[in-house]
């Protein structure tokens, strides 16, 4: 087994926004958010380096988007800075759960260019993790793929597509977009609801080693308070959830995703070491449990390493 390096870092490219949280009671609260920006904080909560690259406006939100990094010990040097208006996000919970509305002309989080995302890589990456709205809107979409490319072979590529079909106005493009960056992808983590706009005619199972066959050596599909299944050509093993008191979903998948790379970076581990199942259903079991400490409470809090305790592995205590 190769193992990381004390220099080695994970990246975490996407978009940082801020969520407005509107419940039946018509009560607005703002949170920090963005899947990228969750992830990342989520992996600097759990001690392991991790650097965030991505686009913060000068105003007030996103200083308390770069406060919000800073406090949680996130690397701020492949952060670039503008003065467009920070990206804005609707999360409108009911019964039913939570549905999102983004506001992004004109605004921070898409402006991420190829040649600002190249220009301030960290010299010695371990993980690379990309999705969510910095995949859908351009250029950022264009500067995500170009780090993909640059990091594959060298880094351990993660992919979480996380759709929100209302953002995507060439569902064709993104579909391409996806098989290119899944043919540099070692890992992919993907939800039911991905699955059901990517592949309407098949069962989640089937539509996931679709993705699969594209270059992924291993999928994790959540699916919410079951857990997640790990998936790969020859395997389907279900990992349950812990029990929960679920307050709100918002960030759930994040901190799953940022909870299985702090497990693997903790470890020592590389893309080579995903062809070992049982190790990457250990990772899955540790993030299942981040993913419902967060649950937990409201917005995308994730758990610090503190929190966990004994039930953390020795690499994590």
């Amino acid at each position: 087994m190769n193992g990381t390096s004390s220099g080695d870092v994970i990246l975490v490219g996407g978009e940082a926004l801020y969520d407005l949280v509107l419940k039946d009671s018509d009560e607005l609260r703002g949170h920090p958010g963005g899947g990228p920006y969750n992830t990342a904080r989520a992996i600097g909560r759990l001690e392991q380096p991790v650097a965030y690259l991505g686009r913060l406006s000068s105003d007030r939100f996103g200083a308390r988007l770069l406060a919000g990094l800073l406090a949680d010990g996130v690397r701020l040097d492949a952060v670039v800075r503008t003065d467009d208006p920070t990206t804005l996000g609707i999360a409108e919970i009911d019964e039913t759960g939570t549905h999102y509305r983004f506001y992004t002309d004109g605004t921070s989080a898409p402006g991420l260019t190829p040649q600002m995302a190249l220009a301030v890589l960290p010299p010695s990456v371990s993980i690379l993790h990309v999705g969510t709205l910095g995949l859908m809107l351009e250029p950022s979409a264009s500067a995500l793929e170009a780090v993909v490319r640059e990091l594959s072979g060298r880094a351990l590529v993660a992919l979480d597509p996380n759709i929100r079909p209302a953002v995507i106005s060439d569902a064709e493009g993104y579909r391409e977009r996806l098989r290119r960056l899944l043919s540099d992808t070692d890992l992919i983590k993907v939800s039911d609801e991905d699955l059901t706009w990517l592949y309407p005619d098949l069962s989640p199972v089937a539509a996931t080693r679709a993705m699969l066959a594209h270059g992924p050596a291993v999928a994790l599909l959540t699916r919410g308070g079951e857990g997640a299944v790990v998936i790969t050509a020859e395997h389907e093993i279900p990992v349950l959830a812990p029990p929960t008191n679920v307050v709100d979903t918002i960030g759930a998948g994040d901190s799953f995703g940022g909870g299985f790379l702090a497990w693997w970076q903790s470890e020592g581990l590389t893309a080579a070491d995903l062809a070992d199942v049982d190790t990457v259903v250990e990772a899955t079991r540790f993030a299942c449990m981040v993913a419902g400490r967060t649950v937990a409470r409201p917005g995308a809090d994730p758990p610090r390493r503190a929190e966990l305790g004994l039930a953390a592995p020795a690499g994590l205590r």
